[in-house]
């Protein structure tokens, strides 16, 4: 019963930061591009709560606005991966011959090398922009959902209700997606929710190395970047973008751990 009410919490947080990234801007008054000169840098405090930024700036502002880019942009990267993979995976699985061979080198050529350092070339080859963070980030996120899926199809593919399916020689595309998909949704969805959390992480890296969001738009990691410079004179600049990514990062991952202990231990 704890472990329910555990679990309904990590979900309302989660919906809570989703709600934040789509209205965030209408609990705040300032405008998160709007430079203020005569109140820059000013530490946190009533008006400001997260302070201002060395543009005079509203912080907490700027992060609400910046989780729209931080969580939005990982949501669609992440969703984006999960449904190539999840296509390319059942059907190296459950097509075989010469399917599985081809799709499991391209998969496994993917693979030779870090995630984040495979976008950063891509992003670096294809120029710095919003776009082509998320082509970046898109192109080295579907892999491992891949090769996800298409294990479990191979386990799948031999139980009786497919064999069953065969016979009665029900179309593929119909065995597939009545048959095989929904015994795969719970693994997809604890990888799709560690994708997440990760992808957030990929977006403000690229982004604080100057590859992702382009100023003036506030994202987290653009933030973090902003503020390096008065980390010593002014730590709130960086204090505060840092918090959103780790307890964003953080109520994720504690989501998808509890739906992989109810994948393992349904009772």
């Amino acid at each position: 019963m704890a472990q329910d009410r555990f679990v309904q919490f990590l979900l309302l947080s989660l919906a809570g930061l989703v709600a934040l990234a789509v209205a965030g801007l209408l609990l705040t008054p300032y405008d998160p591009t709007e430079a203020d000169f005569l109140d820059r840098l000013a530490p946190p405090s009533l008006s400001h709560w997260f302070g201002t930024d060395q543009l005079g700036r509203d912080i907490a502002t700027r992060i609400l606005y910046g989780s729209g880019w931080s969580i939005g942009l990982a949501l669609i990267v992440s969703t984006a991966g999960a449904v190539i993979g999840t296509i390319v995976g059942l059907m190296a699985g459950y097509v075989g011959r010469w399917a599985d061979p081809l799709l499991m080198r391209v998969t496994d050529s993917f693979f030779a090398f870090p995630e984040l350092i495979a976008a950063i070339a891509i992003s670096g080859i294809i120029g710095p922009s919003t776009n082509n963070m998320v082509i970046a980030l898109v192109s080295v996120s579907w892999m491992k959902f891949a090769r996800l899926t298409r294990t479990l199809t191979l386990s799948i593919g031999h139980k009786d209700f497919v064999v069953q399916a065969r016979l009665n020689r029900l179309p593929q595309w119909l065995i597939l997606w009545r048959h095989i998909l929904p015994n795969l949704r719970m693994s997809i969805l604890v990888l799709w929710t560690s994708s997440w959390s990760k992808t957030i992480l990929a977006i403000s890296g690229l982004s604080f190395l100057g590859f992702g969001v382009q100023p003036p738009q506030a994202e987290w990691g653009a933030m973090l970047l902003d503020g390096k410079p008065y980390m010593q004179t002014a730590p709130h600049l960086m204090i505060f973008p840092g918090l959103a990514i780790l307890v964003t990062v953080l109520a994720i991952n504690l989501t998808g751990d509890q739906l992989r202990d109810r994948l393992q231990d349904p009772t």
